[in-house]
């Protein structure tokens, strides 16, 4: 099979397609190239077969969007390197399937959304300590640090599910741009407070003000769908769960390293100290990117 490849089929039979526009389409992070394509299937369907790798070979993280209108509704299918080949029911159309696609690309998005990640990190790295006194010492028990977390990841989780429900369904919007700045401008200030601590106890305060950003930044993914608000509802669950099972993924392999390693002098220096001063140069760089329309970093 020919890597670059794009196919739809009614049963036996083919759907033909037409490439009904494209574009270049400009974002805050770089330029994406989209093209549209159409498809009208002249039999009665019940099961469409969809075959699609198109730039896969050239890009494993192009994904392809398809919105599959028939007469019961609609539904949505994602594609990607390890989901190319889809079998599709167009009566009763299976709805976990769809939920489940929509998990695993929650969980990606997090995963590759290198900016959400150290946002989070910079909340996370003082949770396992306490600053008494001008310094930074150890939590006494796991169990303290366990509910520091807590608290933060649950501030961040409702703040960011609330907007990115609102901008998904339309409720809200903001400019791209300013919200991609403001996501680079949260994970300074986020790491700014851990070399100076005016926030200690207001970690989730500060979670949950700028994760209210970050949400925005979380539904552009789900913006371009254009599903009607059944489909709509069922693909935002999803994906806001998978974003909340890759923050947990990322949460369960930081807490029981940071917290043994708490007490020590690599830990508070190299770690706390000198990873909050490395995030704060690369969101810098960010912000000056996002704001400025520059291309610091190729």
């Amino acid at each position: 099979m020919p890597p670059s490849r794009l196919a739809l089929a009614n049963e036996d039979r083919a759907c033909p397609l037409r490439v009904t526009g494209h574009l270049v389409d400009e974002h805050t992070d770089g330029a994406y190239a989209v093209v549209k394509f159409d498809a009208a299937c002249a039999a009665t369907v019940t099961q469409l077969a969809v075959d699609y790798r198109l730039l896969f070979d050239i890009d494993p993280q192009h994904k392809g969007l398809l919105r599959l209108e028939h007469a019961s509704g609609a539904s949505s299918a994602i594609f990607g390197p390890d989901s190319a080949h889809q079998i599709l029911s167009v009566r009763d159309a299976p709805r976990w399937r769809q939920f489940g696609d929509y998990v695993r690309h929650g969980v990606w998005h997090i995963w590759i959304g290198f900016d959400h990640i150290l946002f989070l990190l910079s909340l996370l790295l003082p949770t396992v300590l306490v600053h008494r006194g001008g310094a930074w010492e150890g939590r006494a028990t796991f169990r303290a640090a366990t509910l520091e977390v807590l608290r933060i990841v649950t501030a961040f989780t409702l703040a960011h599910s609330l907007t990115l429900t609102l901008a998904a369904l339309g409720v809200l919007s903001l400019p791209s741009r300013l919200v991609e700045s403001a996501i680079a401008a949260s994970v300074i200030l986020a790491a700014l407070n851990n070399l100076w601590p005016l926030l200690q106890r207001a970690r989730a305060v500060v979670a949950f003000a700028f994760g209210l950003i970050h949400g925005f930044g979380f539904a552009s993914v789900l913006a371009d769908l254009g599903l009607p608000p059944g489909a709509l509802a069922l693909s935002l669950v999803g994906f806001n769960v998978g974003v909340e099972l890759g923050q947990l993924a990322i949460v369960a392999l930081f807490l029981p390293l940071a917290y043994l390693l708490r007490n020590g002098t690599f830990y508070r220096r190299v770690l706390m100290a000198g990873g909050s001063v490395a995030i704060i140069l690369l969101a810098t760089v960010w912000l000056a990117e996002r704001a400025l329309d520059l291309k610091l970093m190729t």
